[in-house]
């Protein structure tokens, strides 16, 4: 069983943006440990801080079997276009065409206080971007066309009608998907 329960769309935590790390300790350590079991179990390629409730800026990845954190990252510089069908833990079973930057660098720190300098693209770019986004507080139905809004506003809906209680009240500031 995952040690920490995923935080779904319409809880608050999910749109505040993270503060910085400041401290790593055992405390830390052990917390990522934990977010990695729950992204293992969930399935997902990422996992946010926010997503599991702690408003700390840092996340955990794995993909193609490199797993690893970033501390406080920051994205300096993105170029081109990827679109790319995407999913969010918190946004369970639905996943919609998104485009974002294809290339990006990103600056960060590492648990032992290196600094990280990465320059991704394709798919390891999109995964920075989406869990980067959660430490925004944002999550992805803000990168949705008008379209994809209205589907999107169904899908949650139903999503709620199938869990034993009602979701939170999804909110998308701006963009009108607040379900009635």
């Amino acid at each position: 069983m995952a040690p920490h329960a995923i935080r779904i769309i319409g809880d608050p935590v999910l749109k505040q943006k993270a503060a910085e790390v400041t401290r790593v300790d055992g405390a830390l350590a052990k917390l990522i440990d934990d977010m990695f079991v729950t992204m293992y179990d969930a399935p997902g390629v990422g996992l946010a801080a926010p997503q599991v409730g702690v408003q700390q800026r840092f996340f955990v990845y794995d993909y193609d079997d490199e797993p690893g954190v970033i501390l406080n990252p920051v994205i300096v510089e993105s170029r081109g276009e990827f679109e790319f069908v995407e999913g969010c833990l918190s946004v369970p079973g639905l996943s919609w065409e998104i485009v974002r930057p294809a290339e990006i660098h990103v600056k960060g720190y590492d648990l032992d206080g290196n600094e990280l300098d990465l320059e991704l693209d394709d798919y390891p770019a999109r995964v920075f971007q989406h869990e980067i986004d959660h430490l925004e507080g944002v999550l992805l139905v803000e990168h949705l066309t008008e379209e994809q809004r209205r589907e999107a506003r169904k899908a949650l809906r139903e999503l709620r009608l199938r869990n034993a209680g009602p979701l939170p009240e999804p909110e998308v500031a701006g963009r009108g998907l607040r379900l009635p």
